[in-house]
């Protein structure tokens, strides 16, 4: 077959050939001409960026760059290759035998680096720097790399490399060291639809602004991304915004808002109708819901930075139903769609039906569309509007439980405080302890438990807050009653390893009672004093009238942030909001 008459793609033919056809990439060409111009050139470049942002391209624009001689032969070094001499030629055609391009995808091991490093010792054949051009260089093993390191340190005079990446993450600092970094940027809408207008034109190819714009959005900042959908749109004989949203599997952006508006009033039967009607149309369920995280993200970003986010490559109507929509509903409410959006992607690509998964995504969304915000319900229940309490419904069979609505109920860590009377003085010890100081000792019950919590013995710790039930303390003596369940030798134990932790001689010993109530006990029964003053308060008792399988659970606090030290009185209501918090 004649290669005239073989189809180039357009990706291939029009192709960058000089850095003014490179669109985007401003500051790497400003870089690169000065360098060229002060004779500053690096040894080794490295260009990372996303797939089809330019990176081999403008690798061969350098390397012709380097090579490059000029219409006369006479030239030198330039950032504007002539194109037409021998050098400039055989490169573009790959035939260039200085120009090595090597895939680091299919050559990835030390023996494949071993012929660079040997063949970088021989001066070029015919051009002015013998050039390895390696894609994928993050392809290389570690092995690889090490290989290069001592070349990359110190090359030949005569040899230059430049390595395109997509993930510049997984090369070695080692080798980002030795090279200089060029990161190639996404290329702008404006600037890409404008770039596909240029080459629709020259191919006498009519196609509408609002197609550009669908192809520009898929690209997601890639020139060849973009090339390659315009190929397939012109090869598909559409031009226009309706053929390529179908080529693309895209819903109408202006549906997609109309699915998003009836999602957010709740109407799950129209917006279910919606999504199946834009499904037999030809939009991916997955792509859809994508659309819809979009507009939450595209809402969301209207309501703070309207200038900013406003997309002019929409039409005008869709913009003004987005800013119409976004003033409508509430910044936590589209936080909320956007986190259940995720979530939902996550699943459809999981499910045996995508379509199924974005039916479900759906229905979630509208159920909870016409919740009230928390602040909203705590207004309500607080001031008794919108409150009907529930009728209660019996328990299901399989198992489940109803709902716990949990509150923050603040218990307390501290023993009861008994403090040494002159009376349990004279009982704690009639003689002096001779073998310590009693003001270093804990002086009383409960600076005698912090001290055991401080030594981080948990066992011990139980065992002294749920098994004793003080009866005196003073500093070295012990005496108290064993509540049901303490350990028998709990006097013993205690005594022996207060012993050890002080160098005193404690007298830990049992009596009969009655002794104080347990750490443990005091502390239930605080919890439970507490619990009976929030049932009391008018927000819990409309919330549990509201949810009648509603439950309370007690949250241990910190003592220190929230102590409990105000005693139970039934008739006193005044401090009940304090329980609660003003949040």
């Amino acid at each position: 077959m004649d290669d005239e008459n073989v189809y180039q793609v357009l990706a291939r033919k029009y192709r960058p050939q000089d850095f003014d056809a490179l669109i985007g990439q401003e500051a790497m060409v400003r870089v690169l001409r000065n360098a060229f111009e002060t004779g500053r050139i690096h040894h080794a470049y490295v260009l990372t960026g996303v797939r089809g942002i330019g990176k081999t391209t403008t690798a061969r624009i350098i390397a012709k760059g380097l090579n490059c001689i000029g219409e006369d032969g006479t030239g030198g070094p330039t950032v504007e290759p002539c194109g037409v001499c021998e050098n400039c030629t055989s490169i573009v055609e790959s035939r260039h035998v200085d120009v090595i391009e090597l895939d680091a995808a299919s050559h990835t091991g030390i023996d494949d680096i071993r012929e660079i490093i040997e063949g970088a010792k021989y001066r070029p054949a015919i051009g002015r720097y013998k050039v390895y051009i390696i894609d994928e260089t993050h392809m290389l093993s570690k092995n690889a790399f090490n290989g290069l390191l001592k070349t990359l340190e110190e090359p030949p005079a005569h040899v230059k490399f430049l390595f395109a990446t997509t993930e510049i993450r997984k090369m070695p600092v080692t080798v980002l060291s030795r090279c200089q970094r060029f990161d190639l940027r996404r290329i702008e809408p404006d600037r890409l639809i404008a770039h596909l207008r240029g080459i629709a034109e020259a191919e006498s190819v009519t196609i509408d602004d609002e197609a550009l714009a669908l192809i520009a959005r898929a690209a997601e900042g890639s020139v060849r991304d973009a090339l390659s959908l315009l190929d397939q749109a012109i090869a598909d004989g559409g031009q226009d915004a309706a053929s390529v949203r179908a080529m693309l599997g895209l819903a109408d952006r202006g549906r997609v808002l109309d699915l998003f508006g009836l999602i957010m009033k709740g109407e799950a039967a129209a917006a279910l109708a919606e999504l199946r009607d834009q499904y037999r149309s030809g939009a991916d369920p997955e792509v859809t819901l994508n659309d819809l995280a979009e507009t939450a993200h595209w809402l969301s970003t209207l309501k703070v930075a309207p200038d900013i986010a406003d997309d002019p490559s929409l039409p005008a109507e869709t913009r003004a139903q987005g800013k119409a929509l976004a003033e409508s509903l509430a910044m936590r409410v589209l936080a909320r769609a956007w986190q259940m959006l995720l979530k939902s992607l996550e699943e459809v690509q999981r499910a045996p039906s995508a379509l199924m998964a974005a039916e479900m995504a759906v229905i979630r969304l509208c159920a909870v569309a016409d919740l009230p915000s928390p602040e909203d319900l705590v207004r309500k229940l607080g001031d008794g509007s919108g409150v009907t309490p529930a009728r209660p419904t019996p328990a299901p069979t399989g198992g489940g439980g109803g709902t716990s609505a949990a509150l923050r109920v603040a218990s307390t860590n501290a023993a009861p405080r008994i403090e040494p009377t002159a009376e349990t003085a004279q009982l704690a010890h009639p003689d002096p302890v001779e073998d310590a100081d009693l003001a270093n000792l804990p002086q009383t019950f409960d600076d005698l438990v912090a001290f055991i919590r401080q030594q981080r013995d948990g066992e011990l710790l139980y065992d002294v807050e749920t098994g004793v039930k003080i009866i005196s303390y003073a500093p070295g003596r012990i005496e108290f009653e064993p509540a049901s369940g303490a350990r028998p030798n709990l006097a013993g134990t205690l005594g022996d390893k207060l012993r050890r932790w002080t160098d005193a001689r404690w007298m830990v010993s049992i009596a009969e009672g009655p002794g104080a109530p347990t750490i443990a006990e005091t502390r239930a029964a605080t919890a439970q004093s507490l619990e009976m003053r929030l049932r009391k308060h008018p927000l819990v008792a409309a919330g549990l009238a509201a949810f009648p399988d509603a439950e309370l659970r007690a949250i241990p606090l910190n003592v220190a942030e929230t102590p409990i030290d105000v005693p139970f009185d039934p008739d006193e209501d005044d401090d009940d909001d304090d329980l609660l918090g003003e949040n």
